[in-house]
């Protein structure tokens, strides 16, 4: 037996992966993970399916990414994405900013679907919203695999840079959850928060040290280290960060299926940082399969 694999951060079809919950954990096994968190954005919607279709000796630990916004480095906000982990998905208040993230990610994808087709680009908007489940959260992979459809661009990476990118003409900022907020309302559920990729600069403004330091005080779990958009000089930093400031440190891939290319357990977690996670909440308990 080999050191236990461990990756706290992959999506599934309910947000913007290209697995379904079932296959993320077939995935997962067949890649030799002994644990995987399923990470969807502001849903819990695969839990149960994930649980369900979980294959022998896999470990699952529940959880969402909350879009969230820090206001601690200027008035303008910085964009912040928040891994939970193990809380009560039936708390009142977790299920309803979910809803209203969710409502306000579809209303946005809309309205840059419908940007870009006023400009004579090849995406139809009913289309795209036609091919999601329900309630499930839009965001603008959905867009950028309607671009690559069109043979507008060749990868969703390409989309991106090209036309949905911070910046960019088709691009409509979120009205997400204060960092602090999600904590809190995390804590009260009986979960655990990790601050995911918070020095990944290529996708953008980034929190400060100063930053950081203020949400460990809050309330915040831990960090995640290792991570694809993080590198060697980044990670050491961070490391030091997560001593220094008594946080989990954790590694994972943020794998999304086919829209990424990073493959599964291309980052992984320390045994003892999942023991550290799973000890410090109340809410949900990991599944085994």
């Amino acid at each position: 037996m080999g050191p236990m694999r461990i990756d706290l951060h992959t999506h599934s079809t309910v947000s913007d992966g290209t697995d379904s919950p079932a296959e993320l954990v077939q995935v997962a096994a067949q890649a030799g993970l002994d644990a995987i968190a399923i990470t969807d954005h502001d849903t819990t919607a695969g839990w149960d399916a994930a649980i369900a279709a979980l294959p022998p000796g896999l470990t699952l630990v529940p959880g969402a990414e909350l879009s969230c916004v820090s206001y601690h480095d200027g008035p303008h906000g910085i964009s912040v994405h928040l891994l939970a982990y193990l809380f009560d998905p039936a708390s009142p208040a977790i299920v309803a900013e979910q809803q209203r993230l969710r409502l306000e990610r579809r209303t946005r994808v809309r309205a840059m679907a419908e940007r870009m087709a006023a400009d004579g680009l090849p995406v139809d908007a009913d289309e795209i919203m036609g091919l999601l489940p329900a309630d499930s959260p839009a965001g603008r992979p959905h867009l950028a695999q309607a671009l690559v459809r069109a043979g507008l661009v060749r990868t969703v990476d390409q989309a991106f840079a090209e036309y949905l990118g911070a910046g960019r003409g088709y691009y409509l900022p979120r009205q997400d959850t204060p960092v602090e907020e999600a904590i809190d309302m995390i804590a009260a559920a009986g979960g655990v928060t990790v601050f995911a990729h918070p020095f990944a600069r290529s996708r953008g403004r980034v929190v400060s040290v100063d930053t950081l330091a203020k949400l460990a005080e809050h309330g915040l779990t831990g960090v995640e280290v290792d991570h694809p958009n993080h590198d060697e000089e980044t990670r050491v930093q961070l490391r030091g960060l997560a001593r220094e400031l008594d946080l989990v440190p954790t590694g994972s891939s943020d794998y999304h299926g086919t829209n990424k290319t990073i493959p599964i357990g291309a980052e992984t977690t320390p045994p003892e940082s999942l023991e550290a996670l799973v000890a410090r909440s109340s809410g949900y308990r990991v599944a085994v399969g």
